[in-house]
């Protein structure tokens, strides 16, 4: 999905926004949130977004 980000982009590479741009969407069907977490209304899209937001771009 980033490359298609980038192709759409007119660029032949991916930037770090690319790939954050399409975390969530090819992300979020793989996490499993617990009970707790619904409960505190927390969903696997916060989830994406913290990790996104804390993990530094090289």
């Amino acid at each position: 999905m980033a490359r298609s980000l980038a192709f759409l982009a007119g660029r032949g590479y991916v930037t770090p926004d690319d790939v954050k741009s399409s975390a969530v969407d090819v992300m979020r069907h793989r996490l499993r949130i617990s009970y707790e977490a619904e409960a505190e209304g927390i969903n696997s899209e916060d989830i994406i977004r913290k990790i996104l937001d804390t993990v530094p771009v090289p």
